[in-house]
């Protein structure tokens, strides 16, 4: 009877050094993985993911400050042609206007702010799209009596100055885009970039063929 009670308790001892010996291996195995993330390769994948989110550079910066402006007056274009436009291609594409470039300007402020940069360029003397003298330096921005001109304007008169004036502003709105898909850097930045390419040559093609028939 005692031989019989014996051999069940080496088993449950035999058992339990089995399960101290498994324990150990795990443990070993979890410091060994430990150490292999501190391999070369595995510090080149976690800094190729931390680099990724909000790459941006200077010319995304000034590209988002510039276009900001440029689209706010292009909205205020827009918005003027509510009843003084008579044309109804000039009404479709001032609201046209007005629905994308909207959202555009605050695509792009929530950008610099993200970026920790001011939602406006600066206003020293001479920078881009600083109006003097009735001249502006920021490409296909109207000057203050251009502006002035197109809100005295009525009818086929507004619609003619309307064509004239956006399609310069448009191929001044085209020429920063490009330069940003040149020298950007922020995919997002570079994205929105050729999307106001695209729509605004589109446009451009749009006020021509307007002005051909006025």
């Amino acid at each position: 009877m005692s031989v019989f009670l014996y051999l069940p308790e080496r088993r449950r001892v035999a058992a339990a050094a089995g399960v101290a010996a498994a324990l150990a291996l795990a443990l070993a195995s979890c410091g060994s993985g430990t150490e292999h993330s501190s391999m070369p390769g595995t510090r080149h994948g976690s800094s190729a993911t931390a680099s990724v989110p909000g790459g941006f550079n200077e010319a995304d910066v000034a590209f988002a400050q510039m276009m900001i402006p440029h689209h706010e007056q292009a909205v205020s274009m827009a918005e003027l042609a509510d009843g003084r436009a008579s044309d109804r291609e000039i009404k479709s594409l001032a609201a046209d206007i007005e629905k994308a470039q909207g959202p555009e300007i605050n695509t792009m402020r929530g950008w610099l702010r993200s970026w920790g940069k001011s939602p406006s360029p600066s206003m020293d003397h001479g920078m881009p799209g600083m109006d003097h003298g009735g001249e502006t330096a920021m490409p296909g921005m109207m000057s203050g009596k251009a502006m002035a001109g197109l809100k005295a304007a009525k009818g086929e008169d507004f619609d003619r100055r309307f064509a004239e004036l956006m399609i310069g502003h448009h191929e001044g709105a085209v020429t920063m885009a490009g330069d940003e898909r040149k020298n950007g850097r922020s995919p997002a930045a570079r994205k929105l970039a050729g999307a106001v390419v695209r729509t605004q040559q589109a446009e451009i093609g749009t006020m021509h063929k307007i002005l051909d028939r006025l």
